[in-house]
């Protein structure tokens, strides 16, 4: 219960620093970009804009901002997809100053750990680097991004399994569909006598 707290804590205080991301998207960029992801990512694990190192890179971005425990995170929700479609529906700005973000990155892990991959690097040395750029637009972005791909709808196959949802603990029903429950039993039916 406590995890499930923390997580919703976290998703909560993000919306208050989305305002800091390079990337601002609308619920049909959303929607469009969750489509894609899935569609891509089921047919083949080819990126569209997005380079191989890039992909293991943004892959354990998101991974530390919504990590893999108990539960399914980013990973396994396939966010890294969703990045790289946003990302490649004419977002080249975008893209660029998310590659400056990430050599930026890639310099600190060099400088303090000796390691040009963020994703080559443990769990507590990424987590102090991210640390340290937390509030910079890459950071902000990554970080927006990720809780995007999180939680998109899922008719739009935006968050892969409901990983999302099921991490907040969110049941996605249709109020109307059946089986019906205890609240129309007593009612009969048209044509009922």
């Amino acid at each position: 219960m406590n995890k499930v707290l923390s997580r919703r804590s976290f998703l909560r205080n993000s919306s208050e620093v989305f305002h800091k991301s390079c990337i601002v998207l609308t619920t049909p960029m959303i929607l469009s970009a969750c489509k894609e992801a899935s569609k891509d990512y089921s047919d083949s694990p080819n990126f569209k804009i997005l380079s191989v190192n890039e992909g293991k890179e943004y892959a354990a971005i998101a991974s530390r901002i919504i990590p893999s425990d108990e539960s399914p995170g980013a990973n396994e929700a396939g966010v890294v997809f969703f990045m790289d479609n946003v990302l490649s529906d004419g977002r080249e700005l975008e893209h660029n100053i998310l590659k400056e973000g990430l050599k930026n990155l890639q310099a600190m892990g060099v400088e303090n750990f000796g390691a040009s991959g963020f994703y080559s690097l443990n769990t507590d040395q990424q987590d102090q680097l991210l640390e340290e750029i937390e509030g910079a637009e890459f950071f902000e972005t990554m970080r927006y991004l990720t809780i995007a791909g999180m939680l998109s709808l899922p008719e739009y196959q935006g968050n892969r399994d409901n990983i999302g949802f099921k991490m907040l603990g969110y049941e996605n029903r249709h109020a109307w569909a059946s089986p019906y429950g205890y609240y129309d039993t007593g009612y009969p039916l048209l044509g009922d006598k």
